[in-house]
């Protein structure tokens, strides 16, 4: 269990303003927080999901508050769900080892053994750096590499020694870089949570469908916390494709988007 950081900057600010004239807000919101805390630690894991998940509709959803209700669907064997948060809580801190291994934990109490297809080795060494840092993160070491070019710039620009103008000037290259890659990286990681195309099966068991009706051709069977990838939907179905290569067609209401 992770102590729940339910307020992004601005919150907390609006938050701690309102609190100086109120005396309430603050207060109401770690009291939720230290409640769920409590029933998680005392074993009453259903009240500790419906007060972490009171706190981020209150609040707003946060890595730690997905982590804990995670936790609070494992402990009760309620592996679909604890998938799902997992799998949000990763995406708002893919760098999270506990996360990380907390789902991967989750997954071997799930039926469907999906083997990834390989993908070209740069590939996954570029996933491999991305997966480092969230948005905010990359965008705070893209504005640290910016400041420091600055720097590098009114070195070159501005001294007369010609080893500090090749200081100046090499680092600037590589700071320029740098900036470029983590703004790529920032961009790409906001981009993975806002345009969410991966679902957990919520079905206990479900038949994939060769088309969008059910009087399609049942082409394979998935079972409750397999992931799959959103790739079209139609009406009330959405065709999805495992980490495998198969690909099919499953009712919207047996799947939840991470």
């Amino acid at each position: 269990m992770k102590q729940l950081n339910i307020f992004d900057p601005f919150k907390k600010f609006f938050n701690t303003f309102l609190f100086l004239f109120t005396g309430v807000i603050g207060v109401s919101s770690q009291d939720i927080v230290q409640q769920a805390n409590e029933a998680y630690t005392k074993g009453e894991f259903t009240q500790a999901i419906d007060l972490y998940q009171q706190a981020v509709e209150e609040y707003g959803l946060s890595a730690d508050a997905c982590y804990n209700i995670g936790n609070c669907y494992y402990r009760i064997n309620k592996i679909a769900p604890s998938i799902l948060y997992y799998e949000r809580a990763l995406l708002l801190s893919p760098g999270d080892e506990d996360i990380r291994f907390n789902l991967e934990i989750a997954k071997l109490k799930t039926v469907d053994k999906i083997e990834p297809v390989g993908e070209f080795f740069l590939v996954d060494r570029y996933n491999a750096v991305l997966n480092l840092c969230n948005t905010n993160r990359w965008s705070e070491i893209a504005f640290v590499c910016f400041i420091l070019f600055i720097g590098s710039l009114v070195l070159f620009f501005f001294t007369r020694k010609l080893f500090i103008k090749k200081l100046g000037f090499y680092s600037g290259l590589v700071l320029l870089t740098l900036v470029i890659l983590t703004n790529v990286f920032a961009y790409n990681q906001k981009k993975k949570f806002i345009d969410r195309k991966t679902a957990i099966v919520f079905a206990a068991t479900v038949n994939i469908k060769s088309s969008p009706d059910n009087s399609g051709t049942d082409l394979f069977i998935l079972h409750e916390g397999a992931k799959v990838k959103i790739k079209n939907q139609l009406g009330n179905w959405k065709e999805i494709e495992t980490a495998d290569g198969n690909v099919g067609w499953i009712k919207s209401e047996d799947i939840e988007i991470i």
